[in-house]
């Protein structure tokens, strides 16, 4: 955990968030929900996640458009209250396992109409009809995630979705942005922390959608979708003030950013690691402008939600060679 957090990487109380007690997911990162827990600084929180459908989806002859209803989709835990927390600090989210539960298979994926990366949408329209509708449903234990007979993809869990609540609006959760939301980066994963800003007071926290496997782009828009028993540390950093969602992991640093054209999503999110490189290592600006040039990282999370999500990334091998 962060240094500059209060609880300064000590673990505190224990808490749960089971599906009984959360009761009615969320489907809006906002202020106006009742938190479902409050929490001081070091907190451990196990949250049992749904997947990106509340489980909606059980056979493989289902139809996701006769099933599901847009846009109750990513349903989240939460939101979390944390103790002390105020507008201008940030949270540093430690993430300690992600597991599967669930009967088998726990797993799915799927093809939905009019959404995707290769597809006609509302905000892509072109003439051609539809793809049909196809899902999948897999298998996924310690061996990994059961694609066929054949193959068995690496288990390599992360949360799609994860923020705090912004100031004033309710965002869906299908949408990333400076608050953190359904960023779906890959890195987000366990052994790693990722900070987010605080925009009211207690936080507010939402996490949820949590992906056995994606690739780069989650080019379908739909992942490995399972259920989890999810464990994660909160800490609070006090007067720390970020614009958008970082994380830190044994390798790198990273920033994220969210918008469109992918462009701009990538511009920001260079653009804030540029920012923190000057901030907490003392780097000249152009110089990190330079050094990002020749070695800087950019990750794909999502490229087929209301805004893309980029993460920029620096070797904390580098960073520390200055």
């Amino acid at each position: 955990m962060s240094k500059k957090g209060l609880a300064k990487g000590k673990s505190g109380k224990k808490y749960t968030i089971t599906e009984e007690q959360q009761g009615e997911y969320h489907y809006v990162y906002g202020p106006y929900a009742t938190p479902v827990i409050h929490v001081e600084p070091g907190a451990i929180i196990v949250a049992e996640t749904h997947d990106a459908f509340e489980g909606k989806i059980k056979k493989t002859t289902d139809k996701p458009s006769k099933i599901l209803n847009f846009p109750y989709l990513n349903p989240q835990n939460g939101p979390i209250y944390v103790e002390g927390a105020r507008k201008g600090d940030t949270l540093a989210v430690y993430i300690k396992s992600i597991k599967p539960r669930g009967k088998q298979p726990v797993g799915t994926t799927c093809l939905i109409k009019n959404f995707g990366g290769l597809v006609g949408t509302a905000d892509t329209a072109i003439l051609n009809a539809p793809l049909p509708e196809r899902v999948k449903k897999l298998v996924i234990d310690k061996k990994g995630v059961h694609w066929s007979k054949k193959l068995i993809l690496p288990y390599e869990p992360f949360i799609g979705t994860i923020g705090t609540s912004p100031e004033i609006e309710a965002i869906t959760s299908l949408q990333p942005d400076y608050y953190g939301g359904n960023m779906d980066v890959p890195d987000v994963a366990t052994n790693t922390v990722i900070y987010l800003p605080v925009n009211k007071e207690g936080a507010y926290l939402y996490l949820g959608d949590c992906h056995a496997a994606q690739g780069d782009g989650e080019l379908c828009g739909v992942a490995i979708e399972h259920p989890t028993t999810t464990t994660i540390q909160v800490d609070l950093i006090k007067g720390w003030t970020i614009a958008n969602p970082r994380l830190e992991n044994e390798r790198f640093y990273m920033s994220i950013g969210s918008g469109r054209p992918m462009e701009d999503a990538t511009r920001r999110a260079y653009k804030d690691l540029i920012n923190w490189m000057v901030a907490d290592w003392g780097y000249d600006k152009l110089e990190a402008y330079f050094l990002l040039t020749q070695c800087g990282r950019v990750r794909l999370g999502n490229m087929v939600d209301p805004k893309y999500s980029m993460g920029a990334s620096i070797s904390k091998s580098i960073i520390s060679k200055r």
